[in-house]
């Protein structure tokens, strides 16, 4: 269920980071491969998103 949650999240809001924060993850790369995106594809969306 957390899993179907948050890439949900990401997939409506493409917002890696808030989705990172959510998962409360300490590296990015853990978030990337729990969502099973592609780094540079998570990379270029998470460098688009002003916080």
């Amino acid at each position: 269920m957390r899993r179907t949650k948050v890439t949900q999240i990401y997939k409506k809001t493409g917002n890696l980071r808030a989705v990172h924060l959510l998962l409360g993850h300490t590296k990015m790369d853990s978030t990337v491969r729990y969502l099973g995106v592609e780094l540079e594809d998570a990379l270029a969306i998470a460098e688009a998103i002003e916080i």
